[in-house]
């Protein structure tokens, strides 16, 4: 729909380490290289952009009677589990259609415990888990040991390093009360899947959805266990190898099914990618989905795994569009 204005929210880094916040608090929020690039690439496309910045913004300017055609919205939120839903349930009181999952969808894929839930329940393969809310729950965890721990709604790898890998029963305390400190949330606990990791891309919603391509994780140090932790995110360039699944198109195919049926499941929509990895006998198993992917040209997965399967930039992000505005059309 050329010619059609694009509000555009996000979360800006630096706006928020103005404001107090340290790094780590707004590592899941955006680059000004990140902002820069979708501005640019959907002006490319033949839309003007309003830059509209986080969601307080988009309060102020629906209030001053702003309004837009579309909405391109990543913006993360700050505060609490459903973060994430503050701009599309704002976007939908005022019925202006957006990009990307709808509220329910972004709190229920935020509570990993909860996505895990509904992944279970639709008998796709998931590691077993517990979720420790006080240090009385560790009494309760019937998991088999090694277990991986890591707060139940935190992206971008936050909270996870190589204190995360649990050998056994000795540590698991220590751990998880750390983690109910530093984060003020609950803890999910896994049995420890310790075979390949792979990240899916999915376009589209519902029916439609397909899958763009799989991208292998490997970490370039075999001196600590293999973890996709925060450091490891944010310094992927040194730390990580990543790849296109070459040497068993078997495995890469029941990766990418599994991906799917999860992304379908939990009613993904317009693009997003799931996180697989596979256990001891080589079984992918569900990890998490990000409904709201990462969008850095160069640096993100989901625009890497485009890159890798001949898929430019503007494209990605013209076909993330187009899924949006056919939605809004046929509702």
């Amino acid at each position: 729909m050329p010619d059609n204005l694009i509000g555009f929210v996000y979360d800006l880094r630096k706006d928020y380490l103005a404001e107090g916040f340290s790094e780590q608090d707004v590592a899941e929020f955006d680059s000004e290289d990140t902002i820069n690039s979708i501005h640019k690439t959907i002006e490319s496309l033949g839309y003007k952009v309003e830059r509209i910045g986080n969601g307080k913004s988009l309060c102020k300017m629906l209030t001053s009677g702003k309004r837009w055609d579309m909405v391109f919205n990543i913006a993360e939120g700050i505060g609490g589990r459903c973060r994430e839903s503050f701009v599309p349930s704002i976007l939908e009181m005022h019925q202006i259609p957006y990009t990307f999952s709808d509220p329910l969808v972004c709190a229920a894929t935020l509570d990993k415990a909860i996505a895990k839930k509904l992944v279970a329940q639709a008998k796709l393969a998931t590691a077993k888990f517990a979720v420790i809310e006080n240090e009385k729950d560790l009494k309760n965890v019937k998991l088999t040991y090694p277990l991986f721990a890591k707060p139940l709604a935190e992206g971008t790898g936050k909270g996870i390093d190589g204190n995360s890998y649990i050998e056994n029963a000795k540590k698991i305390k220590k751990i998880c009360l750390q983690l109910l400190s530093d984060y003020r949330q609950p803890v999910l606990i896994e049995e420890y899947l310790p075979g390949r990791e792979f990240t899916t891309a999915i376009l589209g919603s519902g029916s439609d959805a397909a899958v763009l391509g799989t991208m292998e994780i490997e970490m370039r140090s075999k001196d600590e266990p293999a973890i996709y932790s925060y450091i490891n995110k944010e310094e992927c360039e040194s730390r990580i190898n990543y790849h296109p699944v070459t040497d068993s198109p078997a495995l890469k195919k029941k990766v990418e099914k599994l991906a799917l049926d999860c992304y379908k499941i939990l009613q993904c929509r317009d693009a997003g990618r799931v996180d697989i990895r596979c256990d001891q006998q080589g079984k992918p198993c569900f990890l998490e989905v990000n409904p709201l992917p990462g969008l850095h040209p160069s640096h993100s997965d989901l625009p890497m795994i485009a890159a890798q399967e001949g898929m430019s930039y503007k494209k990605l992000i013209g076909t993330i569009l187009d899924n949006a505005y056919k939605r809004a059309n046929n509702g």
